[in-house]
């Protein structure tokens, strides 16, 4: 009889407990991928941004548009590892 209501209770307890979904390798390199390729884009703007030859309002406006494009990209990505973390 004891051995059938541990049983019962081990079942019950797997069928109540949460799922656990943890990232696959691939999704992991995915994010390790995106995270590096944010860093030189990111990289690569300071420096265009550093070398601006022209007016201030031109390179303001330059500023601007690579911060916004670093936001989508980052917002994109971080994104889909949010999905990828839940499936």
């Amino acid at each position: 009889m004891k051995t059938s209501n541990l049983l019962l209770a081990l079942t019950i307890g797997l069928f109540f407990s949460t799922a656990y979904a943890a990232e696959t390798l691939y999704e992991k390199g995915e994010a390790t991928k995106n995270e590096i390729k944010r860093d030189a884009s990111k990289a690569v703007n300071r420096v265009e941004e550093a070398t601006c030859t022209g007016t201030d309002v031109e390179c303001a406006k330059k500023k601007v548009d690579n911060r916004v494009e670093e936001g989508k990209d980052l917002i994109k990505d971080k994104s889909s590892e949010v999905k990828n973390k839940i499936d």
